[in-house]
């Protein structure tokens, strides 16, 4: 079956090549409790979709943020470890992109219409010896490709400095906003001239274009919960909820609640000048 229980080890490369087929699917329901996945890498690529729920997505370059109704795609081969932030319904579909290869070869994040919500769904659950050959399975899932051609990527994909003076810095980052720049230069003993060099170099952005994404991200994955603005705002190091919406409309084009909301419908979010 392709349902698993939250704290049964499973490889998909090996179910997939026990079951000889080129697309596997699970989903499960994951608790806060359920550990991160570890550090891993597969030979088959993955479309993580998360129904309830958010997912980080930590790589060795970048980090990934997965609120609901959104689908991250990671290639085959890449290093990651998945980290679940509250309880999550997690549908996931391994491909071999041997057989797909019009599959993106750098992880993307997309916003999952309805149709797409529902597809994979559906293809989540089928059973791991599904024929996916000229099927009603192959045509579901070339509605899948179909869809993700169509979707709006997302801003949620952030890169990471990699140079060993920032670390340890990295390591204790977490959830806790970057500093100011000149906070982080003494944090790290760089000059603020050579951290500024640093992001632009490992990053191509400025550190404060840097850390403003990183709020954004954040402030995304923190508005999934039953948080108020305020909240949210204070824990983002904004003055007032009112700057805090400020920076989010500035950022998306939308105020915080707007945006979730239609992100949630799948929908493409107003122009900064459209936004009210």
């Amino acid at each position: 079956m392709a349902w698993l229980a939250a704290h049964r080890a499973f490889d998909a490369d090996r179910e997939a090549a026990a079951h000889d087929v080129p697309v596997l699917g699970v989903a499960a329901r994951l608790g806060p409790g359920w550990p991160d996945s570890g550090r891993h890498t597969h030979q088959l690529g993955q479309l993580l979709y998360s129904a309830q729920g958010c997912m980080r997505i930590v790589l060795a370059d970048r980090l990934v943020m997965l609120p609901p109704t959104r689908i991250a795609w990671i290639p085959p081969h890449t290093p990651h470890r998945t980290q679940m932030t509250r309880v999550t319904d997690y549908r996931s579909l391994y491909l071999d992109t041997r057989r797909f290869p019009s599959l993106p070869q750098q992880i993307r994040v997309w916003t999952a219409t309805e149709l797409l919500q529902a597809v994979l769904e559906r293809l989540a659950q089928l059973p791991f010896a599904t024929d996916w050959r000229d099927s009603p399975a192959s045509r579901l899932l070339q509605v899948a490709f179909d869809e993700l051609q169509q979707a709006n990527s997302e801003p949620m994909v952030l890169p990471l400095p990699s140079d060993r003076r920032l670390a340890a810095w990295l390591q204790t980052l977490g959830t806790q906003v970057p500093p100011p720049l000149h906070m982080l230069a003494g944090q790290t003993g760089a000059s603020s001239r050579t951290i500024a060099r640093i992001f632009q170099r490992d990053t191509g952005m400025g550190y404060q274009q840097w850390r403003q994404q990183w709020r954004l991200m954040r402030a995304i994955e923190l508005l999934t919960e039953p948080s108020s603005l305020q909240w949210v705002a204070h824990a983002l190091d904004f003055s007032t909820d009112a700057a805090f919406t400020g920076f989010f409309r500035q950022m998306t084009g939308l105020p915080p609640r707007s945006y979730m909301a239609r992100r949630q419908l799948g929908m493409e979010p107003q122009s900064p000048e459209g936004a009210d």
